[in-house]
């Protein structure tokens, strides 16, 4: 298979047989000790293994299960937040917008602008992403099928944005589920963008908990796995030193005292690809 067109985040690079990049953070910005610790930590051990970073964590979390669960610190505060985080630890910096009217200022702070997996389809948000110039990164959402996607990539295209990353964050499954079709990651690099894997979005257990998300942490690492086998350009973990404590998909969270092992096999993984596709 042809590799994905490359895509440039700050310094970081994707696809076209460039090393995995790592998506990482909290998912969403609980305080600024908080993203300062996890940013810290993860530039750490990645560039303890040469591995590529870029930072994530959410000031909004717009589709929370219930009304009273934590949102974040809002659109103004969250990217001055977010802004420090890049400037301190020089690291490209990413967030989900949820309307138009963020794109702007958003891509005014943030490398790489991430559309939500229920928005995928909303050609404003689409539109107002791709005129800000910035590299856009949209999850599949969990209603499509992998090919459905060709259209959200041709939309982002006609609205004059062709540096496009598509993440797979598992499908629907009956209530309360998902399921990751591993092949589904393949299709998706036909569309000829990186395809990035999000192993803790995952695992998640939608409303499984009643007033809040589930997630069955255990299965982060075998996934990622098995991703890897198939061929991806980067992956997606929210990382919580506490996920008991998490404001926000704690159950589905991987401990930052757990990272380290997880990138070591990531790395030792990602090797095969690059030669496979090196050949």
């Amino acid at each position: 298979m042809i590799p994905p067109k490359e895509v440039k985040v700050g310094k970081v690079k994707f696809g076209n047989k460039a090393p995995i990049v790592l998506i990482a953070g909290p998912c969403v910005i609980e305080s600024r000790d908080l993203i300062h610790e996890v940013a810290g930590k993860i530039k750490e051990k990645t560039n303890n293994l040469g591995l590529q970073f870029i930072f994530k964590s959410s000031f909004d979390k717009a589709n929370r299960t219930s009304m009273h669960s934590f949102r974040g610190p809002g659109m103004e505060k969250g990217l001055l937040l977010l802004e420090e985080v890049k400037k301190i630890f020089g690291i490209p910096v990413t967030t989900d917008i949820h309307l138009p009217e963020q794109a702007k200022f958003a891509s005014e702070v943030v490398d790489l602008l991430q559309i939500p997996a229920f928005l995928c389809r909303q050609s404003d948000l689409l539109i107002a992403a791709a005129k800000t110039k910035k590299p856009v990164s949209i999850k599949k959402g969990q209603f499509l099928a992998p090919w459905d996607m060709k259209s959200v990539v041709e939309k982002l295209r006609e609205a004059g944005s062709d540096d496009v990353i598509l993440i797979e964050r598992g499908t629907t499954f009956g209530y309360n589920n998902l399921v990751v079709d591993m092949g589904g990651l393949h299709q998706l690099r036909t569309l000829g963008c990186p395809v990035v894997f999000d192993a803790t979005h995952s695992v998640q257990l939608p409303g499984g908990q009643g007033s809040y998300t589930g997630g069955r942490r255990e299965l982060i690492a075998p996934l990622t796995r098995a991703a890897l086998g198939v061929g991806v350009d980067g992956i997606f973990l929210e990382v919580h030193p506490d996920p008991e404590k998490a404001l926000s998909d704690g159950p589905n969270s991987l401990p930052l005292d757990k990272l380290s092992i997880l990138l070591e096999e990531i790395l030792e993984l990602d090797q095969l690809r690059l030669r496979r596709e090196r050949q």
